[in-house]
């Protein structure tokens, strides 16, 4: 007897992790890239991406990677020495579309040899995914910081405006 995968909760035929669960490490991918300064990394990742943040939309790879070099302060360990914390994560997926959408919180803390840990950002990400090639991408990101502390260390403009 022979059996056909089929798509269910878990996502397309084959797919080998449920759907929510690959949006949520693709999340979480986004904080490890952006902690670990490898902007690249975050250029591959949103490649497919509309990436919104304080500025004007950014639209592909290249684009993308250029802004976070242009905009985080990297410090003596090739890191921005920042820890950026994801909660509050709700994701609605339709199976049948292969989109989806989430919501999530972001604080991101800081520390440097002479700056104790401390908060420096909270906000908001707002999500779009779609499934290509089997597979969950972000296709949009955008970015609302609601609560701004000492970022002068974290980002080029507030290191200007000092």
């Amino acid at each position: 007897m022979s059996t056909t995968p089929t798509a269910g909760p878990s996502g397309p035929p084959g797919d080998p992790m449920p759907s929510h669960r690959a949006i949520e490490n693709l999340i979480a991918r986004y904080a490890e890239l952006v902690d670990d300064g490898d902007f690249a990394g975050l250029g591959a990742l949103l490649a497919d991406a509309v990436f919104t943040g304080g500025g004007e939309p950014v639209r592909g790879r290249d684009a993308i990677e250029r802004m976070f070099h242009d905009t985080v302060i990297v410090h003596g360990d090739g890191t921005p020495r920042t820890q950026h914390v994801t909660t509050n994560v709700a994701v609605e997926v339709d199976e049948r579309a292969g989109t989806a959408v989430a919501r999530s919180y972001v604080t991101v803390l800081q520390a440097l040899p002479d700056l104790p840990l401390q908060p420096v950002a909270g906000g908001r990400y707002h999500d779009r995914f779609a499934r290509r090639d089997g597979r969950w991408r972000f296709v949009e990101r955008r970015v609302r910081i609601l609560l701004v502390g000492d970022v002068s260390r974290h980002l080029r403009q507030a290191a200007a405006g000092r």
